[in-house]
């Protein structure tokens, strides 16, 4: 049976092989690592971004200048291209569907249909027999009323759609914020989720791989600190169990194969103190909680989704030595360039730091602006580079 014959977006014996030129919807610091990657692998790269020298234009072949939900430009991209990924979750449906009609687009539309909605992903996650948090869909005052008496507090509510980096939710504290709260977020438009508040003891992420032959590897779990709702380092191998880390690892591939993922999905997640797992969110793409895999992996994420995407054979997803991958934001810049010049700057000895700048032209305070990778004999050792550095004692800011 064919494909098409089977509603799926992708051919399971069709490979995209070196030379060939991969469309990036999006032009961010994720499209600029992807090229990278595929650059060396002997891809030629076109992406599609509003913003001119945007970060993956730097890198690619040639990069579109255009709105995302422009149609010529993105016919441009499809003509362009010999097949074409996307680098984040909220890409236009109409643009979607003109790519797929129109170009090689293996991820298809029916993933991102689910993850752009956290109402449908909750229960996707759900379906693929793995626990969400407790949650309910609010559509008016009495009902996150109710909702809130039932999970009690705190509880977090949050839009359907849209919301990202502590976007688009309201930590509900009490009985008195829920009006507030209904009121705010109910402005963006779209449907409202409540969840119950899981008491975690850590946030951990894995990311999977999934070709369309089918086959699929997950890299090591990455324990996540986010701060102001933003990631500030990733941790691998995360401090958790090993059991743990196997069933954390055996969840994320398990949603891959449910949810016929073609490329790379992060599955985030929360621990709790007794060992129980929660998915959080899922994102179809490359994400900031795997870019440690860059030094740290046999296998880069990046390379594993051009790998993917191209129906290649995965990569050996194993780590090669502890690491410690720490966000550079806007407020960071200055710090972390006068540290690169400085003769001292090996602070703790046995740390190597690797450091990535997106060529972003603006460092505005919380933007991410590059990301540095500590390989280390241990996660501690470069915890406590961190703390010499004093690159980013601005966090408290």
């Amino acid at each position: 049976m064919t494909a098409a014959a089977e509603g799926k977006a992708y051919d399971p014996g069709k490979v995209i092989a070196p030379g060939a030129t991969i469309g990036v919807l999006g032009g961010g610091q994720l499209g600029r690592m992807l090229a990278l990657a595929g650059r060396a692998m002997g891809y030629r790269f076109v992406t599609l971004d509003p913003t001119p020298d945007a970060p993956c234009g730097q890198v690619a072949d040639r990069q579109i200048v255009a709105a995302y939900h422009d149609v010529a430009a993105a016919r441009q991209l499809a003509e362009q291209a010999d097949v074409i990924t996307y680098e984040f979750e909220n890409v236009d449906a109409g643009v979607t569907s003109l790519l797929m009609a129109e170009s090689y687009v293996p991820q298809g539309s029916r993933l991102l249909y689910t993850t752009q909605h956290r109402l449908r992903e909750k229960r996707a996650i759900e379906a693929a027999g793995v626990k969400v948090a407790p949650y309910a869909e609010i559509g008016s005052v009495e009902e996150l009323r109710q909702a809130v008496q039932r999970f009690g507090t705190p509880c977090v509510l949050k839009t359907a759609t849209g919301g990202y980096d502590g976007k688009g939710q309201w930590v509900i504290r009490s009985q008195e914020e829920i009006e507030a709260a209904y009121a705010e977020l109910s402005k963006a438009g779209t449907e409202l989720v409540l969840e119950q508040f899981i008491r975690f003891a850590k946030e951990i992420s894995v990311i999977a791989a999934r070709s369309p032959q089918g086959e699929a590897k997950a890299f090591p779990v990455a324990e996540n600190v986010h701060v102001n709702n933003i990631l500030h380092l990733s941790i691998v191998p995360a401090r958790a169990a090993d059991e743990v880390l196997r069933e954390a690892e055996t969840m994320a591939l398990r949603i891959a194969k449910a949810l016929d993922v073609i490329g790379l999905i992060a599955v985030e997640m929360f621990l709790t103190a007794d060992g129980e797992l929660y998915v959080n969110e899922l994102a179809p793409r490359p994400h900031n909680s795997g870019h440690y895999t860059m030094e740290a992996c046999r296998t880069s994420q990046f390379e594993q989704h051009v790998r993917a995407i191209c129906n290649l054979p995965l990569g050996d997803p194993g780590l090669l030595t502890p690491v410690v991958m720490v966000n550079v934001l806007g407020e960071h810049v200055q710090p972390l360039l006068d540290w690169i010049v400085r003769p001292e700057s090996e602070q703790v000895p046995g740390v190597t730091a690797k450091v990535h700048l997106y060529g972003k032209q603006e460092a505005k305070k919380g933007r991410k602006m590059g990301h540095v990778n500590l390989l280390s004999n241990s996660p501690e050792q470069a915890l406590r580079w961190i703390e010499a550095s004093t690159i980013w004692d601005a966090k408290h800011e």
